[in-house]
């Protein structure tokens, strides 16, 4: 705790004198142009990933990056996506898993969470991804995934949680008009990459190959 209160003091004596323009725009709405779902996991900084400032993205944090399948019963996501798309108006949709993922090694044997059983409920977000691992593998539906396969559900969990966006009613009114993409991204911790798919790919390439023509349109202006 001493950490975050010395943080706070500098916050206010420092950071916030510096950028006090930016602070006095914010306090009168936001108006982000991405919506940015990613995992509860401590050590990912969404705003220090994407160099973004305060206002810039709107934030969804749960643990495993997970995305319920729409349905007639509210939760915090639902709504939270709802708000977003609908009155935000969010232009991008960023579902953005990690590696070392605790949630994913939860998911990939459900059997040994049986003392956690609201984690248990929550992480059944992911089963279909975990079945397309085991499946692709020719592992027995149902049984517990090796550390090997790791990697592997956590991509698949990111595409699966894609597929989930896609449910929501008015997230597939924007795609439908194209008023809204949807990225899924992997961010490595260890190495600082990024891998990245989009809503109509299943294979995720390197950030660079990914955002190429992106990266040579910005580089061109600078």
């Amino acid at each position: 705790m001493d950490n975050v209160i010395k943080g706070v003091l500098h916050f206010r004596q420092n950071i916030y004198p510096e950028r006090k323009d930016l602070f006095g725009t914010l306090a009168g709405g936001q108006d982000p142009d991405i919506l940015f779902i990613t995992c509860s996991d401590s050590r990912i900084d969404p705003n220090l990933l994407t160099g973004s400032d305060p206002g810039d993205l709107f934030i969804c944090r749960n643990a495993g990056n997970i995305i319920p399948p729409h349905s007639n019963e509210t939760g915090g996501m639902t709504a939270s996506i709802e708000y977003a798309v609908a009155v935000l108006g969010v232009r991008h949709i960023i579902v953005c898993g990690h590696t070392d993922c605790g949630a994913i090694k939860g998911a990939m044997d459900l059997s040994a969470l049986k003392g956690l059983p609201h984690v248990k409920e929550w992480l059944g977000h992911c089963r279909s991804a975990m079945e397309i691992v085991r499946e692709r593998n020719g592992i027995e539906s149902g049984a517990c995934l090796a550390p090997e396969h790791l990697n592997e559900a956590i991509e698949e969990n990111v595409l699966q949680q894609v597929q989930h966006m896609r449910t929501h009613p008015i997230v597939a009114a924007k795609l439908a008009t194209k008023k809204v993409q949807i990225h899924g991204w992997v961010y490595n911790i260890e190495s600082g990459r990024i891998r990245c798919c989009d809503q109509h790919s299943d294979a995720f390439t390197d950030f660079d190959e990914h955002y190429r023509d992106d990266i040579s349109r910005l580089s061109y202006k600078s």
